[in-house]
């Protein structure tokens, strides 16, 4: 089943007099449980693809459909009901607040839903079992390594159940060693959870690790390469 669909999808910015064409007609289509890669040089236009698949912003024309709901029409209030409910988000950066424990960074998306904090604790302790960190669930940010923090940032995507996880350059502040680790655990996600994952990267290995790779230039994608991804099966 198709989970989303864009359709020549363009985004203009407008800088003074200068006109930018971040997306200049992009369209793909993602079934439910790929994992794809999207890779191209800085200002190639995947972060701004990524922003619009993550209902942060909206295309300047176009359409995009997320499971048949015409996305390009939406209000910021539906924008925020389709994030907080279809969509986690990893970040280069990981974005977990200091004075917070991973269990705690971890709830906060069931705590803007509004889930009751015994069925939240449960929540989120699971989801930080499934990232490999069951005895970390009460160490702050600062006492944890770049990968363990990267960790709770997937567990705080996946706590809310979303159809779709978006990495931005998830490796990109992580040695080799571990980014290989972080990339092993998401192949798991998707071969034995079914999460459908979307990352931007600009690492060709990191790229192989999904099993499709759009190529992106000057806003466009060039070219679509399907391969084996890394591990994929044996790890």
């Amino acid at each position: 089943m198709s989970l989303l669909e864009l359709e020549d999808i363009r985004k203009v910015y407008h800088l003074g007099d200068v006109e930018v064409n971040a997306l200049a007609g992009v369209s793909l289509s993602i079934d439910e449980g790929e994992y794809v890669s999207v890779m191209g040089p800085s200002g190639s236009g995947k972060s701004t693809l990524l922003n619009i698949v993550g209902c942060l912003d909206l295309p300047t024309s176009g359409t995009y459909k997320l499971y048949d709901k015409h996305v390009e029409t939406m209000s910021d209030r539906e924008l925020s009901i389709t994030r907080n409910q279809m969509i986690g988000f990893v970040f280069q950066g990981f974005h977990l607040l200091s004075n917070l424990s991973a269990l705690g960074n971890v709830e906060l998306p069931l705590i803007y839903r509004g889930i009751p904090s015994k069925t939240r604790r449960e929540l989120s302790e699971c989801a930080l079992e499934q990232v490999g960190l069951k005895d970390r669930v009460h160490h702050l940010p600062a006492q944890l390594s770049g990968g363990q923090q990267q960790r709770v940032a997937i567990a705080r995507a996946l706590v809310t159940n979303p159809k779709l996880i978006l990495a931005d350059e998830p490796t990109g502040a992580l040695d080799s060693h571990t980014g290989d680790s972080i990339m092993c655990l998401f192949q798991e996600l998707n071969e034995n959870l079914g999460v459908t994952i979307i990352q931007v990267t600009h690492d060709a290995k990191v790229s192989e690790y999904g099993k499709k790779t759009f190529h992106m230039m000057d806003g466009k994608i060039l070219r679509i390469e399907s391969h084996n991804s890394i591990n994929s099966g044996g790890k």
